[in-house]
C-alpha cells in the first residue's frame, strides 16, 4: 500500500481494527439461527392485529365484471403510480383493489402519532407537478402525505371503480380469452386484460417471535393500527389517556424514532426495548420557503429526484439539489469519499484503496454520530446503549431531532436486551434477564415482512399458463425479467424490490417501474396480443442477480448486524433483499430500462 495512502488513512483518526471487532462481536450477539422465521405471522389468533380501525365495515354484493382493461393490486404510491400511468396510455376500465378503506398504501394504515416521511417531501411524494401541488414541509407528516395519495387517485379519476376493504383471493390466467380472473374475498370475479401486484414491500406487518406473546393481558397493538380509543390524542400527538399507563414499545427502528417522544410526553412510564439501536442524525424540518415555490421551473421535480439519487449514490458531488442529512452522510460513506480521497492525493485509487477510503469514511461517520448521542443524552450509561456500532446502512439510518433527547425524561426508561430481544412476556408485563417489567400496554414497532415468499405477503398465488403456479415458477427465488414480468404469467406485471435496483428514494424506484409498466402495456394493446417474457431472457436477468452474491458488497452484508436488509442475518435468503436486487444501481438500472424500451425489438418480449 502506498504511503501517501496510509497517511491519508491515519488522517481519518479511526482505529479500524478495533471497530471491525467491535462490529463484529456485536453482529454474532444478535445473529440467530431462525433468522426471518423468528417472527410471527399475523394471521389465525393474531390476526385482529391487523384489522381496519379506520374504517366502517363495508358491506355490498359480488361483483361480476368481464370488461375491465387493468387490474392494480394495490393502492398505495406505486399501485397508483402505475394506475395513472396506465391510464395515460389509454386505458378506461381500471380498479383498484385495495385492503384498505382508501388509498394510500401505507400512509393510510400508518397514522401513528408524528408518523412522518423521512425523504425530502419534493422528492418523495410523487407527480406534484402533475396535481398542482407543493407540500408545506420539507418533510411531510402523514395526513398530509395521506391526502397527496387521495388527490393522485382523483386526479386521474380512480375512485369510481376501486374496490376498497377486499383482499384478492386467487388468480388464473385464461387461455381460452387472454384474460385474468381476478377473484377476491367479497365473491368478486373480474376479468381483466392485464394486471399489477403493487402491494407494497413493506405492507404486512410482523410480530417478533416471543415466547408467551399471546399471554400478555394488557392492552397491545402493532403501530401500523394505532389505537387512539386507547392512547387518546392524535398523529399530532397530546396522547393524553397514557397518562397514568405504563407503556412498553418493542422495535427502535424507523417508526419507533418517531413515537417515543410522544409517548415520552404523554405516558406515566415508558420502557423502550432494544435489541439493536439504530443510528438516528439530525432532522431539521422546516416549512417550505414560498420564495423558493414560486421560483420552480418546469420539470424541476424530475431533475429534483434525478439529483437526490445521483448524490446519495455516490455518482456527483457538484450540485446537491435537496442538501440535507441523507445527502451529507452518503456523500460520506459512499463512492464520493473515494472521489474525494483521490483529489486530495492527486491520482486514482487502486480498486482495493477505494474499498478502504469508503470503509473508513463509515467508520469515522460512525464515530461522529455516536459522539453526537453525548451531547443530547444526559445519562453516560444510556448514551452508550443507544450508540449503533455497525455500519451505517447495516440498518437503514434514521434521522430525528425529538428521539434521543426523550431519554432525557424521568418517565423513560432504555431497556437494552443485549442484542438477544425480549425474554419472555407474562399475563402482566415484560421479562427481560431478571426483571419483570409490569405494563398496562405493550406496543409493536416490529416493521413488515420483507424477506418472504411472494404468496406470504399477497395472500395468493398467481396461476399462468398450462396451470402453472408462481410458487412453482420461484420455488428456487424470484425469477423475473426487469423485476415486474415473469415467463409463462402473460399481462401481469409485478412493483416493489423484486430484482431491480433500490432507492433510498422508494417513490422514484416505483415512478420509473410504473412507466415501464405502461409503455408494455401500450404495445399490448396497440397489437391486440398478450405479453410476457422469453425464460432464457428471464434466465439472463436472474444470473445478473446471482452475480452480485459474489460482489464485494456482499462480503461486508455478511459482516452487518441482521436486519431486514440482510434476511436477518441470513444472507442466502432466496427470497430476501440481497437476493432481488440489481448491482448496477438505480441509475444505470434506469437507462437500461430506457434503452430496452426505445429498441425497436426489446429483447425477451414476446406476444401470444
Amino acid at each position: 500500500m502506498n504511503s501517501d495512502f496510509v497517511d491519508l488513512l491515519n488522517g481519518y483518526g479511526v482505529d479500524a481494527d478495533g471497530l471491525r471487532t467491535r462490529y463484529d462481536n456485536e453482529r454474532d450477539a444478535r445473529e440467530r439461527p431462525d433468522a426471518v422465521r423468528q417472527f410471527v405471522k399475523v394471521d389465525a389468533e393474531f390476526s385482529h392485529y391487523v384489522d381496519d380501525p379506520y374504517a366502517e365495515p363495508l358491506d355490498r354484493m359480488p361483483i361480476e365484471d368481464q370488461d375491465t382493461d387493468a387490474v392494480v393490486i394495490g393502492a398505495g404510491f406505486g399501485g397508483l403510480l402505475a394506475a395513472g400511468r396506465l391510464r395515460q396510455a389509454g386505458l378506461q376500465r381500471i380498479r383498484l383493489v385495495e385492503r384498505g378503506g382508501d388509498v394510500g398504501g401505507t400512509w393510510y394504515w400508518n397514522r401513528y402519532p408524528g408518523v412522518q416521511c423521512d425523504i425530502d417531501s419534493y422528492v418523495y411524494l410523487p407527480l406534484l407537478e402533475e396535481t398542482g401541488y407543493l407540500p408545506t414541509l420539507k418533510y411531510a407528516y402523514g395526513q398530509e402525505i395521506f391526502t397527496h395519495a387521495r388527490r393522485i387517485a382523483q386526479h386521474f379519476g380512480l375512485y369510481p371503480d376501486a374496490l376498497f376493504q377486499t383482499g384478492v383471493t386467487d388468480l388464473q390466467w385464461q387461455d381460452d380469452k387472454a384474460r385474468w380472473l381476478v377473484e377476491t374475498d367479497r365473491g368478486d370475479r373480474i376479468e381483466a386484460r392485464h394486471v399489477v401486484v403493487a402491494n407494497g414491500a413493506l405492507s404486512r406487518a410482523k410480530l417478533p417471535g416471543i415466547p408467551g406473546i399471546e399471554s400478555f393481558q394488557g392492552h397491545t397493538f402493532h403501530t401500523s393500527r394505532w389505537d387512539y380509543a386507547y392512547t387518546g390524542g392524535d398523529q399530532n400527538g397530546n396522547l393524553d389517556r397514557l397518562s397514568d399507563k405504563r407503556v412498553g414499545i418493542i422495535g427502535t427502528g424507523a417508526t419507533s424514532i418517531q413515537v417515543v417522544p410522544h409517548l415520552a410526553e404523554s405516558a406515566r412510564e415508558v420502557y423502550v426495548f432494544q435489541r439493536t439501536p439504530s443510528v438516528v442524525g439530525p432532522r431539521n424540518n422546516r416549512p417550505t420557503d414560498p420564495v423558493w415555490a414560486v421560483s420552480l421551473q418546469p420539470g424541476w421535480q424530475r431533475e429534483r429526484m434525478e439529483n437526490f439519487t445521483d448524490v446519495v449514490y455516490g455518482v456527483r458531488d457538484d450540485v446537491d439539489l435537496v442538501s440535507d442529512s441523507w445527502t451529507e452522510l452518503n456523500k460520506a460513506i459512499t463512492g464520493t469519499a473515494a472521489t474525494r480521497a483521490e483529489r486530495r492525493l492527486g491520482r486514482t485509487l487502486s480498486a482495493d484503496e477505494r474499498k478502504l477510503a469508503i470503509e473508513f469514511s463509515d467508520l469515522r461517520a460512525g464515530n461522529a454520530l455516536r459522539d453526537r448521542i453525548e451531547t443530547l443524552v444526559e445519562d453516560p450509561a444510556t448514551a452508550e446503549r443507544l450508540k449503533a456500532w455497525y455500519y451505517l446502512y447495516c440498518k437503514r439510518p434514521c434521522f430525528h431531532d425529538g428521539y434521543l433527547p426523550a431519554f432525557n425524561r424521568p418517565n423513560v426508561t432504555l431497556v437494552q436486551t443485549a442484542g438477544t430481544g425480549v425474554d419472555r412476556l407474562t399475563e402482566r408485563g415484560v421479562v427481560v434477564g431478571d426483571r419483570e417489567y409490569q405494563l398496562d400496554c405493550l406496543i409493536f414497532a416490529s416493521g413488515f415482512e420483507v424477506a418472504t415468499s411472494f404468496v406470504s405477503q399477497t395472500g395468493f398465488d398467481p396461476v399462468g399458463i398450462d396451470g402453472v403456479r408462481l410458487s412453482d415458477h420461484w420455488v428456487k427465488g424470484p425469477r423475473t425479467l426487469h423485476g415486474m414480468q415473469a415467463s409463462g404469467f402473460p399481462n401481469l406485471f409485478f412493483m416493489g424490490i423484486v430484482q431491480n435496483s433500490s432507492t433510498l428514494n422508494f417513490t422514484h424506484m416505483l415512478a420509473e417501474q410504473a412507466g415501464h409498466i405502461a409503455d408494455v402495456v401500450a404495445r399490448s394493446v396497440r397489437r391486440r396480443q398478450p405479453v410476457t417474457v422469453t425464460a432464457e431472457s428471464e434466465q439472463a436477468w436472474l444470473d445478473e442477480m446471482l452475480a452480485f452474491a459474489g460482489d464485494a458488497e456482499v462480503q461486508r452484508w455478511l459482516r452487518c448486524t441482521p436486519s431486514y436488509l440482510n434476511g436477518d442475518g441470513d444472507v442466502e435468503n432466496a427470497f430476501g433483499f440481497l437476493a432481488r436486487r440489481y448491482a448496477g444501481g438505480p441509475q444505470r438500472f434506469f437507462r437500461l430500462l430506457e434503452q430496452w424500451r426505445t429498441a425497436e425489438h426489446p429483447e425477451g418480449l414476446v406476444y401470444l
